[in-house]
């Protein structure tokens, strides 16, 4: 493996009631956090390959980490979502080559399709900032039951010479849905809109 990964991290989140309202079942986020050596902090470097291949490696092994953490098999998640923060010491063109080229193709195979675009997010920061991962639907991006995001971060990470990796996963929409929109059982999934 490329990467050079300090920790990897797995975080779960359920929801069970909004505004005061059951949500039955609970909706269910994942993500998988992976905390990497960034080989190129600290210097401009214009062949991002490495990076590229890095992200290739991680997309699989987060999207299977986030999906064992749901406890459901790959075909059965609805969303996805994927984001990198780098450390102080990284640009965010190191982000872009982790998440763009290469990562996407290991992540639908974990899940078994995704005809969306994965949505994503790139940011600089130090230990303990937040890093928004957004999410969508991945086989229809106009499922707007399903436009959410989960937010992680870890007290250590990224450190300057670090990026922080994530693929976020879900097993349903937002919570009490209601604004309209295609739903998920109208999905085609031909197109990766609708």
């Amino acid at each position: 493996m490329k990467a050079k990964i300090r920790k990897i991290a797995t975080f779960v989140e359920e929801i069970h009631t909004e505004m005061g309202r059951l949500v039955s079942p609970p909706t269910r986020k994942a993500a998988a956090v992976a905390v990497i050596e960034n080989p190129f902090a600290g210097r401009y470097v214009e062949d991002l390959g490495e990076l590229m291949d890095i992200g290739e490696e991680l997309g699989g092994l987060l999207a299977e980490k986030a999906v064992a953490a749901l406890g459901i098999e790959g075909t059965a998640a609805e969303s996805y979502g994927k984001a990198a923060l780098v450390g102080e010491n990284g640009e965010l063109e190191h982000a872009a080559a982790i998440l763009h080229p290469r990562m996407g193709t290991p992540v639908r195979k974990v899940l078994g399709k995704g005809a969306a675009l994965i949505p994503s997010s790139k940011k600089r920061g130090g230990p303990g900032a937040v890093l928004d991962i957004p999410l969508g639907h991945k086989d229809a991006a106009y499922v707007r039951s399903h436009f959410d995001g989960m937010e992680v971060s870890l007290n250590d990470a990224p450190r300057a010479g670090e990026i922080l990796v994530a693929v976020a996963v879900t097993d349903s929409g937002r919570p009490l849905p209601r604004v309209g929109g295609l739903t998920k059982q109208e999905i085609k999934g031909e197109d990766g809109l609708r």
